[in-house]
């Protein structure tokens, strides 16, 4: 089985608690045309994880590398599910089922196909996709970030 299709990159790009830095990260993937697709920013006392999903994933790592921001590549799975109530908390009792580890998630609503996306990053990535395609989970691939 091919897992590769449904391995989702995501950039986290790590930066200081200082007014300016988040507007300067979104200036560099503006100028560099890169749409935000899904984010998430976590924060500590002195500096903040900016994770994201965008369109050109490559282009925008390379234009923040460029740009001195502490940057790193990842994958996560996207699924999609019904958005409705009960929606996440049906899929988190398959992945609690399948006995897999969820290391964060995120989220973002495409209303034009009335579902949520859940973002995971989760501990073994290949038989985390595998266990969950066995389920009839509806991971997305790659190409579903550069077409909405």
């Amino acid at each position: 089985m091919n897992t590769e299709k449904y391995k989702i990159p995501q950039i986290s790009v790590f930066i200081e608690n200082k007014k300016g830095r988040f507007y300067n990260t979104t200036k560099v993937l503006k100028e560099a045309s890169v749409n935000i697709r899904a984010m998430s920013l976590a924060d500590t006392m002195d500096f903040g994880i900016l994770r994201f999903v965008v369109d050109k994933p490559e282009k925008a790592y390379e234009s923040l590398l460029e740009n001195n921001f502490i940057v790193k590549m990842n994958e996560v799975i996207a699924i999609a599910i019904k958005d409705e109530c009960g929606g996440l908390s049906n899929l988190l009792k398959t992945i609690s089922d399948l006995d897999i580890n969820v290391e964060y998630m995120y989220t973002f609503v495409n209303n034009l196909d009335k579902k949520a996306v859940m973002l995971f990053k989760f501990e073994d990535i290949d038989l985390s996709i595998k266990k969950l395609l066995e389920e009839n989970s509806e991971l997305l691939d790659k190409d579903y970030f550069e077409k909405i």
